[in-house]
């Protein structure tokens, strides 16, 4: 039996598919945005991840790959105040190893 390989616009539909049913799913929209970073479709990543803290500014996994996306897009300004948000949620929900990655992430380029 040989395995089932899907295309990216597969995964994408197929993630999509999944979030008709639970539209506010934070995974499953954190991993469409993620699709969508390797599809080079850095604006529905950018709303994905947006619709993520919109919904829930405590899912920290989403905080990084947004500031990530926007130093990406030349938004290292905008970059800062994200990883700042998740510096701040991180350290909340005392989530040592977030906190570091958003600090690293950060101090890259504040300096």
């Amino acid at each position: 039996m040989q395995p089932s390989y899907f295309t990216m616009s597969d995964r994408i539909e197929k993630i999509k598919s999944f979030l008709q049913q639970t539209p506010n799913d934070l995974f499953l929209n954190h991993a469409l945005a993620l699709e969508y970073v390797k599809a080079g479709d850095e604006a529905s990543a950018k709303a994905c991840f947006e619709k993520n803290l919109a919904f829930d500014a405590t899912y920290v996994a989403t905080y990084y790959h947004l500031g990530k996306l926007l130093e990406r897009v030349g938004e290292p300004q905008q970059a800062l105040v994200i990883y700042e948000q998740g510096m701040a949620q991180a350290k909340a929900a005392k989530d040592i190893h977030s906190y570091s990655e958003l600090q690293n992430a950060y101090e890259d380029i504040a300096d």
